[in-house]
């Protein structure tokens, strides 16, 4: 198959598919995502590479997700496990204006959730930080659990779109791995907040059952690509023949704890993926002096 015409060859045209669909000028796209106009502007002719953090900027921007911008599909599978369908944000049929306007509210709020806590967020702050009346608000999204309920779909976009658009350069199962947890760490404020609404998703499910089943579906699928990437470390030689389901239950674990940790203010962030490189260079990887050995 011609370059032109595989999936990610048709980049370019997806990216200008996303960009007139999201309801945004492309010169806004291109200052959203930090690129210089020109720039932008060659990367969709074909005759200047989107790179990774670009694509997944692109992706964030315009709302589609890296996936469909690399692959054409969001169900494709590849160096990551897609979520479930339902786990995305919702595709409603609308115009673009009213596509923007409900992107914007759920962009917003997620912020405000993050930063704030669920509880102290209302109605009216979520329309003030997004220029609307409360009622504005209110005709996209009933009630306020609905908000926070998209706003974790959208958590699980983000960390998804970072996965597809980085994680499919890297060949060696192990610098995968570890790529992966470095691709998920609390790092600045958007890689905390993003925490911070898995961290009270938590807590709103350990009283409140009936939202289980949107947590334990995006948890799942975390859990899956790191045990698919060990089941391929074990396949090439590289990781150590242990089960793998118990393997990407102790680190899924591990994250999580020490993530807390951080987000509390008792660990770095460096000290956690130490932390974590450590247990998978102890526990997982087999060394090239056993591999020498045998």
């Amino acid at each position: 198959m011609p370059a032109n015409d595989s999936p990610s060859g048709r980049l370019p045209e997806r990216a200008r598919d996303a960009i007139r669909g999201s309801g945004l000028p492309q010169r806004r796209v291109a200052a959203l995502i930090g690129l210089d106009e020109s720039k932008l502007s060659k990367s969709l002719a074909g005759t200047r590479r989107f790179n990774a953090e670009e694509i997944t900027q692109l992706a964030t921007v315009t709302g589609v997700t890296a996936n469909w911008l690399i692959s054409g599909s969001d169900a494709t599978a590849g160096a990551t496990t897609p979520p479930p369908a339902r786990m995305l944000p919702t595709i409603h049929r609308e115009d673009r204006d009213m596509a923007l306007k409900r992107r914007t509210i759920v962009e917003k709020s997620w912020w405000l959730f993050a930063e704030q806590g669920y509880d102290t967020v209302r109605i009216a702050d979520i329309g003030r930080e997004c220029g609307m009346s409360p009622a504005a608000v209110h005709y996209y999204f009933p009630a306020k659990r609905e908000i926070f309920a998209e706003a974790l779909r959208y958590s699980v976009k983000l960390a998804f779109d970072r996965q597809v658009a980085e994680l499919h350069t890297v060949t060696d199962p192990v610098l995968r791995l570890k790529r992966l947890i470095q691709l998920q760490l609390p790092t600045g404020s958007a890689g905390r907040a993003e925490w911070s609404i898995w961290l009270q998703t938590w807590a709103q499910v350990a009283v409140h059952p009936e939202g289980r089943d949107n947590h334990t579906h995006g948890y799942r699928r975390w859990r899956q690509t790191v045990l698919d990437i060990i089941t391929d470390g074990q396949r090439s030689g590289s990781m150590r023949q242990d089960d793998p389901e118990s393997l990407a239950l102790d680190i899924t674990t591990m994250m999580d704890g020490l993530g807390i940790k951080v987000l509390t203010g008792m660990l770095t962030v460096d000290q956690m993926y130490r932390q974590i490189e450590s247990f998978i260079d102890r526990t997982i990887v087999i060394s090239k002096e056993s591999n020498h050995e045998s």
